[in-house]
């Protein structure tokens, strides 16, 4: 049976093709990306040379169609790359990148070949405006501060704005590369108009959450691996604190809350690449589900490891910090509670 139909039948082993990818990046990102190459990138929260490195990779181009110059990767592999991605807390712009070269490969227009070719081969990046152009009203954009390019949602125009240089970062606790955006001015280009510009920009807002949750997914099962382990060296009254109930237990709570975000974010990835107007309520079921496990499990981490979990020295606060910074990037993440209301409303109706 393919992967395809297993994944909709909740069935989520992976095939041999989506281990043999998810094995590649993870081992990538294991030798190319320890945590003092994350602390080295702060406060910006990018590492050029390793975004370079992961672009050689094909870790954009791999998700294109092929006609662009992609391998016509589906969705659901490119979710296994984000969520090693985020087991690591790589500083590189990888969501925001895949999601608008993908974009752009569906709405082409004068000159978006040299933006789609600057994604892929990681040289000029251009990211996704998360909320709709208000007139005036400059907007926090994720890779905003290292890119030189935005893709939004102006009224019924899908536009490309540009800048000769990124704009200044916004200090932020995630150390993610946010930086505020102007998207009314006067440099922009036209991709897309009405329905087929809304219809675009809906689907990359829903793939941007897809992978974002999938990269939290990740982060909590790193962060749970970094508890669990600490258990295992610590001992109180001559045995190992993991064996102690008020310590085994959250963590046993946090292995079910990662597991169940993993599973559902793969579901989601699987329904939006084939089946998307299906099953709508999933993308915002999967961000929510996948926020929550990966602040609950870096909660429980810190917890775990005492004193020393509070300490910058320690990477139970870098993931901390990221899960908090991450799952708010494009607002309170509870306000996918109302959108699952929504869309399920939608379908009874």
């Amino acid at each position: 049976m393919e992967q395809s139909f297993e994944l909709r039948r909740n069935d989520y082993s992976l095939s041999d093709d989506q281990e043999a990818v998810r094995q590649a990046f993870a081992e990538f990102f294991g030798q190319e990306c320890p945590t003092t190459r994350v602390r080295a990138a702060e406060p910006l929260g990018h590492d050029e040379a390793l975004w370079h490195q992961l672009a050689k990779l094909g870790a954009v181009s791999m998700a294109l169609p092929e006609p662009a110059g992609g391998d016509g990767a589906t969705l659901v592999d490119l979710l296994l790359v984000a969520e090693e991605y985020g087991r690591a807390l790589a500083p590189v712009p990888l969501v925001e990148a895949a999601v608008t070269a993908r974009l752009l490969a569906t709405c082409p227009g004068p000159g978006t070949g040299r933006w789609l070719a600057g994604n892929a081969e990681g040289t000029e990046l251009t990211t996704l405006a998360l909320h709709p152009v208000r007139p005036g009203a400059p907007q926090l954009v994720p890779g905003g501060a290292v890119a030189r390019a935005v893709v939004g949602l102006a009224g019924d125009d899908l536009v490309l704005v540009t800048a000769a240089e990124p704009p200044r970062l916004a200090p932020n606790q995630g150390t993610a590369p946010l930086a505020w955006w102007d998207l009314s001015g006067p440099s922009r280009q036209v991709l897309a108009t009405g329905d087929a510009a809304r219809g675009a920009y809906r689907r990359a807002l829903a793939e941007w959450k897809v992978l974002t949750a999938g990269a939290l997914a990740g982060l909590a099962d790193a962060v749970k691996r970094l508890g669990a382990e600490f258990t295992k060296t610590r001992y109180t009254m001559g045995v190992p604190i993991g064996s102690l109930q008020g310590v085994a237990h959250p963590l046993a709570d946090v292995e079910i809350a990662v597991a169940g975000a993993r599973n559902l974010t793969r579901k989601a990835a699987w329904f939006l690449e084939h089946e998307p107007d299906a099953r709508p309520e999933l993308v915002p079921m999967a961000f929510a589900e996948a926020a929550r496990a990966a602040t609950t499990a870096a909660a429980v981490g810190l917890h775990v490891q005492g004193g020393f979990g509070f300490t910058l020295e320690s990477d139970v606060t870098l993931h901390f910090r990221r899960a908090k910074g991450w799952s708010v990037l494009a607002g309170d993440p509870r306000a996918e509670l109302l959108a699952i209301g929504d869309r399920l409303a939608a379908t009874v109706h």
